[in-house]
């Protein structure tokens, strides 16, 4: 047996990995039974071979159907079966936790929680047990499932959220170092006169249809309306209900149209622009400031951020130092 504590965890359980693989590749082939063992202890608890199988198995069979040469196959088999018992030692640990804090979960709170699954899903009863069939599981099976999961979420608020404490400074420095998310927005109402080119077309036609979109530029020059011109050569059907394109944050819109239109102002127009759909020319009908979030407006928002940034952070550090104060043993 190897104890492993702290940072020489992943060292050690990469040369355990290592032993396990070896051994079921030297295995004896002719034997119809294979006998479980222990592949963990944590604390007071063990887990067993199959307990490792049973959770490394469907990802091992994605890896395998997936077409990779054999030395990437046997990397990632490795790696992933690494990681699951990594995940099994902390379920674990926090299972052990979940009893020591005397964490119980009613049938009720189960039946509740499948309630708000089957209403986001939209799943009838039939429904569920068709997809939990699919999954190879029995209802029993799930709802087993589903009171793990409020067992250790309980856990969580209780060792973790509940000392979480976002104050209101918390909140304003967010907020200030995130203008561009909750300051005003800028969008510009578009319209656009367009002459598509075929994907079949020669330069000399491609050329062609240049040559027209530079005799409509040289007539809006000259003081022509864009509307009026739009409805006389612009080869789209398309008008939003807004009239024109419609509204345009900059970012949402391509490099080069960004690029042309950044430093416009209303009333103006672009030069003949060269993009996937066609020749268009681009006209500003107005720019207009989209009001963002106040601070009070926003703060609600930004608590959730920061909360579960900090339980994120929080919940892996209280991992860590659960594993070092616990006595986890594997064994080659």
């Amino acid at each position: 047996m190897t104890e492993v504590t702290g940072k020489n965890f992943r060292q050690i359980f990469c040369k355990v990995i290592f032993c396990a693989l070896s051994f079921f590749m030297t295995a004896d082939v002719q034997s119809a039974e294979v006998v479980d063992r222990i592949v963990a202890v944590v604390n007071d608890d063990i887990i067993l071979l199959s307990e490792l199988d049973e959770s490394f198995n469907p990802y091992a069979e994605r890896i395998m159907a997936s077409g990779y040469s054999l030395d990437e196959e046997r990397r990632m088999l490795f790696n992933i079966r690494e990681e699951t018992l990594n995940q099994l030692i902390d379920q674990k640990l926090t299972d052990q936790q979940i009893k020591q804090s005397k964490i119980t979960v009613s049938d009720d709170e189960i039946d509740k929680a499948i309630e708000r699954l089957k209403e986001a899903n939209f799943f009838t009863d039939e429904d569920l047990r068709e997809m939990l069939g699919v999954e190879g599981l029995t209802m029993e099976e799930y709802r087993e499932r589903i009171k793990d999961q409020i067992l250790r979420a309980k856990l969580v608020n209780f060792e973790i959220k509940s000392k979480i404490v976002i104050t209101k400074e918390d909140v304003e420095s967010y907020y200030k170092s995130h203008g561009d998310k909750y300051n005003k927005i800028e969008k510009y109402r578009l319209s656009n006169i367009i002459m598509k080119v075929p994907s079949f077309a020669s330069e000399k036609e491609k050329l062609g249809v240049l040559e027209k979109m530079e005799i409509v530029l040289t007539e809006l020059k000259a003081g022509k309306p864009f509307d009026i011109t739009a409805g006389t050569y612009s080869e789209s059907s398309y008008v939003s209900d807004e009239g024109g394109l419609g509204l345009f944050e900059l970012k949402e819109l391509s490099p080069k149209i960004q690029e042309a239109i950044k430093d416009m102002k209303t009333g103006e127009f672009t030069a003949v622009l060269d993009t996937d759909q066609g020749y268009q020319i681009f006209y500003i009908q107005e720019i207009v400031d989209v009001p963002g979030k106040s601070l009070e407006e926003a703060s609600t928002e930004i608590e959730d951020i920061l909360y579960k940034e900090i339980v994120d952070k929080k919940f892996l550090s209280w991992i860590d130092e659960l594993r070092k104060r616990s006595h986890i043993k594997t064994i080659k």
